[in-house]
């Protein structure tokens, strides 16, 4: 049987060790680091787990750590956060709340909430979202932005009507080929003429029938820390396409210019760089679309000591591959010289991750860490160390890796 969490722990560091006189285990980084871990801070904000680490509070984020995301559907409480701006003002009456739907269409719409319930048919789904950056704190040099290890990610049940509903109602022109969103955060700045973020897609991703306009979240109104009381859940792709406190959709003919578009805001290499080159992203780099590959180990947790007779050792974790479907889940225990394959539950739906759980038998007692590893429907498996460098440190996967103490 498993003992308790000896400690919360960063995979940050370099080197792997059993600090003696700590009581703490820790894992190795994906790669070496080339500066010290900043301790980790508790998050304080009401109806938000202390368990979650603030990564900053200009703007808001935080992250969850990989041991609290062990549950089927994430609570709200353990949600991650991630704003680009200020966050608005609540909203007084949020049935009353607008929607405006403009630009390349026959009939330009403005739509209340209670409009939306009671015109169009109400989906739920259990769908990951997943920030554009997660994992970005394992690419060496350090990427700009927020230091996020796994924890930029989240499933829950969203419910809401479709975005492709919505769009066809107000009548698509042949030129609608793109769109752009807009929510009610300020600018950091403040400047009213300014968005905070303002990102768009092409159309055939905004009528992907699981793109959803939303007004709650496992059962519960949307929390105004998650956009509430309307935002958008575009599953697979870069969360900051998922516009909070979504007031507007412009429908347009040609790529959206908006605040986080074009350059290197959640742009890649679509030929490799030298890691920490001074790139402007104008040429040779391509829009984020679906999220990388990724799994997670959530028991036990990192920095686990078990008794010194265990040997047969239980996991459990998650897995996600953005707009394809996991198809293998494996564990190791001597550093990829030999895999086990867990079994993986069926997803309740397209963009909901899958659970999968297992068991390894250790060999004796003493330290030992646990990597591991999805493949894809394509075959593809998750990669050792963080590749692709780029400037803002986007689709950063390595295998995760959890240490152990038998003792």
């Amino acid at each position: 049987m498993m003992g308790a969490s000896l400690a919360t722990i960063g995979l940050l560091t370099s080197g792997s060790a059993w600090l003696a006189g700590t009581g703490r285990v820790e894992a190795q980084a994906s790669a070496p680091a080339s500066r010290p871990a900043a301790a980790p801070q508790a998050f304080d904000y009401p109806g938000k787990d202390r368990g979650l680490r603030l990564l900053g509070d200009r703007p808001l984020v935080a992250e969850t750590p990989e041991a609290l995301l062990d549950d089927d559907t994430t609570p709200i409480a353990k949600f991650f956060v991630r704003n680009n701006g200020q966050i608005p003002d609540e909203a007084a009456n949020a049935d009353g709340w607008q929607l405006k739907i403009e630009g390349e269409v026959d009939k330009p719409l403005t739509l209340t909430i209670a409009e939306l319930k009671a015109r169009f048919p109400v989906h739920t789904f259990r769908m990951v979202l997943e920030c554009g950056g997660n994992g970005r704190s394992f690419y060496q040099p350090a990427a700009r932005g927020n230091q996020w290890t796994n924890g930029g990610a989240g499933c829950a049940e969203w419910t809401g009507v479709r975005l492709a509903d919505v769009l066809k109602a107000a009548g698509l022109k042949p030129s609608a080929r793109f769109t752009g969103h807009f929510g009610a955060d300020p600018h950091l700045s403040g400047d009213t003429t300014k968005d905070a973020i303002s990102r768009g897609m092409p159309i055939d991703k905004a009528l992907e029938p699981h793109s959803l306009i939303v007004w709650s979240m496992n059962g519960q109104p949307l929390p105004h820390i998650h956009g509430g009381p309307l935002r958008l859940i575009i599953p697979g792709w870069p969360a900051s396409l998922s516009s909070k406190w979504l007031n507007r959709v412009l429908v347009r003919s040609t790529p959206h210019d908006g605040q986080g578009m074009g350059g290197t805001s959640y742009r890649v290499p679509t030929v490799p760089v030298v890691p920490g080159s001074n790139v402007d992203g104008k040429t040779n780099f391509a829009d984020m679309t679906s999220m990388p590959l990724r799994s997670i180990i959530t028991a036990p947790a990192n920095g686990t000591r078990i008794a010194a007779g265990t040997r047969r050792l239980d996991l459990r974790g998650a897995a996600w591959a953005g707009d394809h479907q996991v198809s293998r889940v494996e564990v190791s225990f001597d550093a990829g010289q030999r895999w086990h394959a867990m079994t993986m539950a069926a997803p309740r739906n397209r963009y909901d991750w899958v659970r999968w759980s297992g068991s390894v038998e250790l060999p004796s007692a003493g330290y030992f860490e646990l990597w591991v590893r999805a493949t894809d429907s394509r075959g593809v498996s998750q990669p050792h160390v963080a590749t692709n460098w780029n400037p803002q440190g986007y689709g950063a996967n390595p295998l995760h890796r959890v240490a152990v103490l038998a003792a």
